[in-house]
């Protein structure tokens, strides 16, 4: 377990590592370099997963057999983010370790765990044979219009809290069906190489969360807005910057962790 400066988590539990590029949100991901540094620092489990001198993961993908009963072993309840560094859902990953994660989680009921997938047509394929406990929470990213048919996928599931990650939002997003989803997540790109996030498309998924009763949680503008604003904070994230209007940071109802 790692605590985590996310804003919308508290810690991270990875019993998978490595992936593969899905789609224009992948371009810049952090886990990439985090990968080559942990895997610098000796680390085992992240060596090998990028190529040396690339900037993308190589599709090499790990399981971690050992690291499946750690949630088990923390007391304090938490709101655990499930494979920051890579994706429960990608095919590399056996049907039955994705069950026994599942499984974990289960039985880890003192803690909420945020599953996060770029490939939720998987999590869809599967659900017949997932049990989704209350405290396990699903999720998909939609970066831009071309990926917003994983909704659609998401919504297949029978998790209790279907989540958005509208990060990086790389252009707007229109008429998002919204239908079934309790909760959306939206921000900026950050880093150097990071691209621009229009703050009237934010206001537009906000308005459109309003409309449809669904909790909105706003991340960050991006580094493109910090650097131009010229903010301490080089995320655009701080609460002091934020436009009043977009300082909303709402959870689920279901947040409050089962005990």
């Amino acid at each position: 377990m790692a605590t985590s400066s996310i804003e919308w988590t508290e810690a991270t539990w990875n019993p998978v590592t490595g992936c593969t590029r899905a789609s224009a949100g992948c371009d810049h991901c952090y886990a990439v370099f985090l990968t080559k540094r942990l895997a610098r620092m000796g680390q085992e489990k992240y060596k090998g997963l990028v190529n040396p001198g690339k900037n993308h993961f190589n599709g090499v993908v790990r399981i971690h057999p050992e690291t499946l009963e750690a949630p088990l072993r923390w007391k304090k309840s938490r709101i655990i983010f499930v494979n920051s560094m890579s994706d429960l859902f990608h095919p590399g990953v056996p049907t039955e370790f994705i069950l026994q994660v599942f499984e974990v989680m289960k039985r880890a009921r003192r803690h909420t765990f945020q599953v996060l997938t770029k490939r939720p047509e998987r999590a869809a394929a599967l659900n017949a044979v997932i049990e989704w406990p209350p405290n396990v929470w699903m999720g998909t990213s939609v970066e831009d219009d071309r990926v917003r048919h994983r909704v659609d996928h998401l919504r297949r599931t029978s998790a209790h809290v279907r989540f958005l990650s509208l990060e990086p939002l790389l252009g707007p997003l229109p008429e998002l069906n919204l239908d079934g989803i309790h909760w959306v997540i939206v921000g900026g790109e950050s880093g150097w190489h990071a691209r621009p996030m229009e703050e009237a498309w934010v206001r537009d998924i906000l308005r459109q969360c309003r409309e449809k009763d669904v909790r909105f949680f706003f991340k960050q503008l991006g580094s493109v807005w910090a650097r131009r604003m010229g903010t301490q904070d080089n995320k655009g994230s701080n609460w002091r910057d934020l436009p009043p209007a977009l300082r909303v940071r709402d959870y689920p109802e279901e947040t409050a962790l089962l005990v």
